[in-house]
């Protein structure tokens, strides 16, 4: 019962903040969509403690101030090597390791990567990723599992 109520408000919540309608008709119809999405996933069974969101959001959001960071970062590198006359990158191919427990988590860290400006996941393995980083620099930083580190594991997941 707690995965439905931390479902609703959450989605509701979501829905509240990228609507930012407050009037009594748009919050009625707010409230119905959000209801009718929670039964909808209620009947479909699909609520288990990996898509629980309640138990990520906290970490979830430090994580996406941390990746919000390293994409603006990666940013002015790419621009950087954009407009730098001569031999600006060098493109690795790298095969990182998996520290994550759950397939949420590593699904989470792969498709990070790609959001990265100058890497990209090209295959996820169960114990590994085959990444494309622009330049030696940029394989390094991964390299040094920094962004691994950072990515929330639901609860519990250390029990797998």
């Amino acid at each position: 019962m707690g995965h439905i109520i931390s479902l609703a408000v959450l989605l509701f919540a979501l829905w509240l903040g990228l609507s930012g309608h407050f009037n009594p008709l748009l919050i009625g119809l707010g409230l119905a969509s959000t209801a009718l999405a929670v039964q909808l996933a209620h009947r479909m069974d699909i609520l288990d403690h990996e898509s629980h969101p309640a138990l990520l959001t906290p970490r979830l959001v430090r994580f996406w101030i941390f990746l919000g960071v390293e994409i603006v970062k990666a940013n002015i590198d790419v621009i950087r090597r954009i407009l730098r006359p001569g031999k600006s990158i060098s493109p690795q191919l790298v095969t990182l390791p998996l520290p994550q427990k759950t397939d949420l988590a590593r699904v989470i860290y792969a498709n990070s990567i790609t959001l990265t400006p100058g890497t990209v996941t090209l295959r996820l393995d169960k114990d590994t990723l085959l990444v494309h980083a622009l330049s030696r620099e940029a394989a390094e930083d991964l390299a040094t599992g920094r962004m691994a580190s950072a990515v929330p594991e639901p609860p519990g997941a250390d029990q797998l």
